[in-house]
């Protein structure tokens, strides 16, 4: 005989009352208090900034003093990919710390249920040899990781972003190959007491439902002087998308901050002879510095590889956006079947949130050959904060193929410039372009108004239709100054009515 226990009615109906109570409490607790999210990465930033800043452990000297094809070799195993095989849209693949790479950081996985630390296996990469491999130790840990989807096929994972070295990361869209990058954050760029790299010490990968096309990373950035927590949340496409959300807390007093900063490179473009020791018209993964007011002023300035460290200020208060913008597409420009640079993205920032007065920052290092970035572009807020005391910058980052240009506003299509043989005058040949422009009749008087900074000297300008191209061709020329630098700015109207963009220089004598 079973026994089977009797349990009165009003006893059931208590006791599902509580279940259901309970359930209800530890929905609405995980609803109030989810695992893992940004409030809470901003709590541990905060409580870092109040601690004595601890340098990362460097790997071993041997992985640091790898050259660049011998680290080639070492490659992480496709197959060992993160969530390779489960019907996710992104995988994620991992890279191996030695060359530039030379300290590990933390990487987890969150998912609904969990936060795991992921384990490094040196069984998931390959080595130029068994005896390297075992020198490898077996908790070496990461330099970063890729992310892939298929952003070119539903049957294919491509790379779509990239979190690797300092505060790096560089995305792409579509039909695009890698080429700048961004960076969590500046600090003292460019002034004489040196730079100071921030880092990104610990990522959290946050595992995607099965049908989404977004994914998160949430870093931790650590520094002597600063610490911060950022979000990143990521969406491919044809212009690939990524959200930022960050909080910085400063653990000493920073003369210069640098935020959303990007870093491109820029050898030579179309405003000087190619040099006889390359076969290349143009070289650059950027070609301009592209800004918006809040009044919907554009200011495009084109980049140079100066003789000597350049910097350029542009005062401003919450900007629509800026960024750095590889504007040329013609592949004839290049001529690189290898490089592509015609395919390299642009990079436009645009702030959603209000960031104030400050201004977009413009750093030109001088640079002999391609393999440097030296271009980086940032915005610097007016005042620091104290320290501990946060402080907030969103954003929308936009990987992109195709600028976002302003409706019926021309642009600058060519940028170039000679010397006389006299060596007193320079002359410049600025084209411009655009639809509007181009319905312009040829007889239409357009004005061409060209600002010249102090100790410069107008001698001449013209202004015609290109009968060619359909844009419209100003040509002007300056004495040259005692002084150094020269600002200039030109813009084309017609009576009241702004027609261009604003062309601006910062002539390097």
């Amino acid at each position: 005989m079973v026994y089977k226990p009797v349990v009165r009615k009003s006893v059931w109906r208590r006791r599902l009352l509580i279940m259901a109570v309970s359930l209800f409490m530890v929905s609405n607790l995980k609803a109030a208090e989810p695992l893992f999210g940004f409030e809470q990465l901003a709590t541990t930033a905060s409580e870092l900034a109040a601690k004595p800043y601890q340098a990362p452990e460097q790997i071993p000297g041997f992985l640091i003093d790898l050259k660049y094809d011998e680290f080639r070799e070492i490659r992480f195993r496709p197959e060992q990919a993160l969530w390779q095989g489960s019907g996710l849209n992104y995988h994620a693949e991992f890279i191996h710390p030695g060359l530039f790479y030379n300290h590990s950081v933390k990487i987890n996985i969150v998912d609904s249920n969990s936060i795991q630390p992921l384990v490094f296996h040196r069984e998931d990469f390959t080595y130029p040899s068994q005896e390297f491999a075992d020198k490898v130790p077996p908790d070496l840990g990461f330099a970063g990781f890729r992310l892939n989807y298929p952003i070119k096929t539903l049957e294919t994972y491509n790379q779509v972003i990239v979190f690797a070295g300092a505060s790096y990361f560089r995305a792409v869209g579509k039909n695009q190959v890698f080429g700048l990058s961004g960076r969590g954050l500046a600090v003292d760029t460019a002034l004489p007491s040196g730079e100071e790299f921030p880092y990104f010490s610990e990522f959290w990968l946050e595992k995607p439902d099965p049908e989404s096309t977004e994914m998160t990373v949430y870093a931790l950035l650590d520094s002597k002087r600063v610490t911060g927590a950022y979000q990143y949340t990521i969406k491919p496409g044809e212009t690939t998308a990524v959200d930022v959300k960050s909080r910085l807390f400063m653990r000493d007093n920073i003369e210069l901050l640098g935020v959303a900063p990007l870093t491109s490179m820029y050898l030579y473009g179309e405003e000087r002879a190619r040099p006889s020791t390359d076969w290349r018209n143009e070289i650059h993964d950027s070609d301009g510095l592209l800004i918006e007011t809040a009044g919907g002023e554009r200011i495009w300035r084109p980049l140079v590889n100066p003789q000597r460290l350049l910097v350029s200020q542009f005062a401003l208060e919450n900007p629509k956006g800026f960024g750095l913008i590889q504007r040329d597409r013609d592949f004839s420009s290049y001529e690189d079947l290898e490089a592509k640079h015609e395919q390299r993205p642009s990079a436009w920032v645009t702030p959603t949130n209000e960031w104030g007065k400050g201004g977009v920052r413009l750093v030109e290092i001088p640079t002999p050959d391609e393999t440097n970035d030296n271009i980086v572009a940032f915005w610097v807020p007016e005042s620091v904060p104290a320290i501990g005391q946060p402080i907030n910058f969103n954003y929308q980052i936009d990987w992109q193929e195709k600028e976002q240009r302003a409706p019926g506003l021309g642009y600058t299509s060519a940028s170039r410039m000679a010397r006389n043989d006299q060596k007193d005058k320079i002359q410049f040949v600025v084209d411009f372009a655009g639809e509007e422009l181009a319905r312009l009749p040829a007889e239409t008087i357009v004005d061409a108004v060209v600002t010249v900074g102090e100790g410069g000297e107008l001698r001449h300008q013209s202004i015609e239709k290109n009968p060619v191209t359909q844009g419209w061709r100003l040509a002007f020329s300056i004495k040259i100054p005692a002084s150094a630098t020269l600002e200039l700015r030109a813009v084309l109207k017609m009576g009241d009515k702004t027609l261009t963009e604003t062309w601006s220089y910062l002539l390097e004598l």
